[in-house]
């Protein structure tokens, strides 16, 4: 199974119950599958980074077996707020 950007969107915004979530394919621009990411969500709140990747890491458990780079940023919708607003 192709991995495809809207796939990885909509499992984040599923598992993560993330409010917002962009997902750019960077395959194109690389040697094999890449993903740049940025996940909002309130289940971030209170946890250090390293904890949130490590959230999106497990809800990609299966599709990172045939990634081979997934760039994250990772935000609380208060943070998200704050660099919108920049």
């Amino acid at each position: 199974m192709a991995i495809t950007s809207d796939h990885i969107r909509d499992k984040l915004k599923r598992e993560l119950a993330a409010e917002f979530v962009d997902v750019e394919d960077m395959s194109l621009s690389r040697c094999s599958t890449s993903f740049k990411v940025l996940v909002v969500s309130s289940q971030f709140e209170g946890k250090p980074l390293l904890q949130r990747h490590r959230m999106v890491n497990t809800c990609l458990a299966e599709e990172l077996k045939d990634i081979h780079a997934l760039e994250q940023k990772t935000l609380t919708p208060e943070q998200w707020q704050k660099q919108k607003s920049k």
